[in-house]
């Protein structure tokens, strides 16, 4: 008894299982982030508009606010790196930087709240942050989780750089400690296995998803197609290890949404913004929502979409057919025996007439289910497992169903992580 008593003692030192327990996060977060289209500018006399500073923060909670983005879900605006001051204060405290945020995070984060919006920062677990400005050493967690806290801080994105392999180790479970002990619910965004190579046995994901409510997994989104092409690669060819270790209140993040900047055409954009929903990732807007064009506006505002991302089953989705015509097709398991199909093209030449069935798609046999197209809105009642069908997806485009069972729901795809009746198959 005594020697059982001390592995469980030994189990428990070692297994941070209970750090996080916070209830946050349920669905994927959804919001605003600064990094990707507005980066490290911290030039506000010769770009006030642009510079990372308080009054880009306020603009854009007004914009979430006011432009139908909150109530669609669209909550947290997040700062990233670059907004403190290059030195702590004399206490040890960080503080931002002065001049480019003269009122203080706690005015920031009181005027946020008073939108009906949420406010998520940025720290680094290391001797400096990506961008050079005081990081996060272990001997630091505590106080500048306390900080946060008291700023009113909704959410920590806690970057990697500057920290060995073994002050990751220690660190990041110890910050899920120290924000759980201020009392105050703090979303925790890790990006410690991204710093380790994201696949086991570097990392363990049944221990992350007891420390984080979401985490990335692989390099920083570009604002290119490519970048968008090379992180999907990355995601689906490792869709065993990733995809069983999402669920409500611990999310793979994919990186940012980049929609509404310069690096995708329309369809590249709906594509994204289709497969980032089937992947169950967070859905973090970074771009300029004071200048949005309205078709990028459309599709990050689909509701249809956001429902399919927000399912409270928070199920990952899978890609099950890679073709020879280079044609796609991923699936989620939503609740209510629903599902999500996406249909995508790789092809560079032309739309291409995509012919397949729900039977071969592993659909179970006999049902019949209602289909919605999420960007068009068309429905077709009553379509059977056995029937075929044809889908015209355009270059570098998607086409999104989702599906309701008519008859005999569909129990195929249990609320569990799909197996080998679901493995990607070459056509």
């Amino acid at each position: 008894l005594a020697l059982a008593l001390a592995l469980a003692l030994a189990l428990a030192l070692a297994l941070p299982s209970v750090a996080l327990e916070n209830g946050l996060a349920r669905t994927p977060p959804m919001g605003w982030l600064a990094w990707e289209r507005f980066r490290c500018n911290v030039d506000c006399r010769a770009d006030p508009n642009n510079c990372i500073s308080e009054r880009l923060f306020f603009e854009m909670a007004d914009r979430l606010a006011e432009d139908g983005w909150r109530e669609l879900g669209y909550d947290y605006l997040n700062i990233d790196d670059c907004w403190s001051a290059k030195q702590r204060d004399v206490a040890g405290r960080l503080i931002p930087d002065p001049e480019r945020f003269p009122s203080g995070i706690k005015a920031l984060a009181d005027y946020v709240h008073a939108k009906g919006l949420k406010l998520g920062i940025y720290g680094d677990l290391g001797s400096l942050t990506c961008g050079g400005y005081p990081g996060t050493t272990l001997d630091y967690v505590k106080q500048d989780a306390q900080t946060f806290a008291e700023w009113g801080v909704d959410m920590l994105k806690l970057d990697g750089c500057y920290s060995s392999e073994k002050e990751q180790a220690e660190g990041y479970p110890e910050m899920a400690r120290a924000l759980n002990a201020t009392g105050r619910p703090i979303v925790y965004s890790c990006s410690w296995p991204a710093y380790q190579g994201g696949l086991p046995p570097k990392v363990n994901y049944t221990i992350l998803a007891e420390i984080c409510n979401l985490w990335r997994n692989y390099d920083d989104i570009q604002d290119s197609w490519d970048s968008v092409l090379s992180i999907l690669d990355w995601f689906f060819a490792n869709q065993d290890v990733l995809q069983p270790a999402a669920g409500p209140g611990h999310w793979n993040d994919p990186d940012m949404l980049i929609i509404g900047n310069f690096g995708l055409s329309y369809e590249q954009s709906r594509s994204q913004m289709a497969l980032w929903t089937v992947m169950a990732a967070p859905l973090l807007m970074s771009t300029d929502l004071r200048t949005i064009s309205p078709s990028a506006k459309e599709i990050l505002q689909n509701r249809l979409m956001i429902q399919i991302n927000q399912d409270p089953l928070g199920i990952q989705g899978r890609r099950i057919v890679k073709e020879k015509s280079h044609i796609e097709v991923f699936l989620r398991p939503l609740s209510q025996a629903a599902s999500a199909l996406v249909f995508f093209s790789r092809r560079t030449d032309m739309p291409f007439l995509y012919t397949t069935s729900l039977a071969k798609l592993h659909f179970p046999e006999d049902a019949m289910y209602e289909v919605q197209d999420v960007y068009s809105g068309k429905i077709i009642s009553g379509l059977k497992t056995e029937d075929n069908f044809s889908v015209v997806i355009n270059p570098s485009g998607v086409v999104m169903w989702y599906l309701r069972p008519m008859v005999q729901p569909w129990h195929g795809v249990r609320q569990q992580a799909p197996r080998e009746s679901l493995r990607s198959v070459l056509l």
